[in-house]
């Protein structure tokens, strides 16, 4: 896809404000209490259920269906965790930050701090080759000018990268693990030591309480298939957010609005789709207004979409499969100069 080189001279400064000023008189900034009430109850009531099912099966094969439903649950809880980071569910920092520490840090062993300032500059700059941390040549190559660079592990990869792509997401969970416990030695972040105390209370309970009930064999499969399937489900959940999308890079100026809608896509869905994804699947609406309530983001949708066709700005919606289908051809297009082929 194209990347758009656009100047953000003129009136399209005021774009934003326009567009914020409907959303606002429509009411959807406005706090959902009883929506989040109801939704952290019935992610509650998973999480311990499932943890529940866990102890009643007990040294059987059948854990590793447990396994898979914990998975679910833990994507659940981080789902809740953005939210928090955002604002969406309180206007207090002090309760969202206490809330992240224990739904992020205690309950799935990611930090809230460390991926709260990870995930803000990800907004602040959506696939920007050079600000975004998400798109940083790690382990995937996302550009064509990374990949022309690229040396070590993400150039051995980088050449069939899509057809990797979705078994690297089995290593997400355990990822994220490693890259919490390393942001622990970062002296910016902010209480170090609750973080710290609380990701290994997270370990320790959780590894804990697998290989009290089930023997070594069966505990490490369990553990494998746990935190394989958690990857896979975040990934599957963030992936069409914005990969194969525009990359944007210091060449492109961009206000704000244009910043945000031309690098995310939306995923098309009813209800199934929306509890999946945590209303993610509504990024370009989510990415314009990230403190909006996710329940409110479905109804600030044909607003926002109508205004970017009032102003020329292309509006990208689709399917989940076809999100994930973009998503592989922009990698698979990516590593072509790394397997010999000419870019077309």
């Amino acid at each position: 896809m194209e990347t758009p080189r656009a100047s953000a001279t003129g009136e399209r400064g005021s774009d934003f404000a326009k567009l914020s000023r409907r959303i606002a008189q429509a009411g959807l900034l406005d706090k959902r209490p009883g929506y989040y009430t109801a939704r952290i109850g019935l992610v509650a009531g998973l999480f311990a259920g499932s943890w529940a099912l866990f102890a009643a099966v007990g040294d059987s094969w059948w854990q590793v269906l447990v396994a898979v439903l914990l998975a679910v649950a833990f994507a659940q809880v981080t789902l809740l965790a953005h939210d928090l980071a955002h604002g969406q569910i309180s206007r207090s920092r002090r309760t969202s930050r206490i809330a992240g520490l224990l739904v992020g840090n205690l309950a799935v062993g990611l930090s809230y701090g460390w991926w709260m300032d990870k995930h803000t500059r990800h907004h602040a700059n959506p696939n920007h080759e050079d600000h975004d941390p998400d798109v940083s040549p790690d382990a995937l190559l996302w550009s064509v000018n990374q990949a022309e660079t690229a040396r070590g592990f993400p150039r051995l990869i980088g050449r069939w990268q899509a057809f990797l792509f979705f078994p690297l997401l089995t290593l997400e969970g355990l990822n994220l693990k490693v890259a919490s416990f390393r942001a622990l030695r970062r002296k910016s972040l902010k209480g170090r030591k609750a973080e710290g105390l609380l990701l290994v209370a997270h370990v320790l309970t959780y590894a804990g309480a697998v290989f009290l009930v089930l023997p070594p064999g069966k505990a490490l499969l369990f553990l494998a298939v746990h935190q394989a399937c958690y990857g896979i489900y975040l990934g599957c959940t963030f992936a069409p957010n914005h990969k194969g999308m525009p990359v944007l890079t210091a060449e492109d100026e961009l206000d704000f609005l244009r910043r945000q809608v031309l690098t995310s896509r939306n995923v098309r869905g009813g209800r199934l789709i929306n509890t999946a994804l945590g209303g993610l699947n509504y990024q370009i609406e989510h990415h314009l207004f990230p403190s909006m309530p996710s329940a409110n983001l479905r109804k600030a949708q044909p607003i926002v979409r109508e205004y970017c066709e009032s102003i020329d700005v292309d509006y990208v919606q689709c399917g989940l499969v076809e999100s994930w289908a973009q998503a592989m051809r922009h990698l698979h297009e990516v590593g072509r100069s790394l397997r010999g082929g000419v870019r077309t």
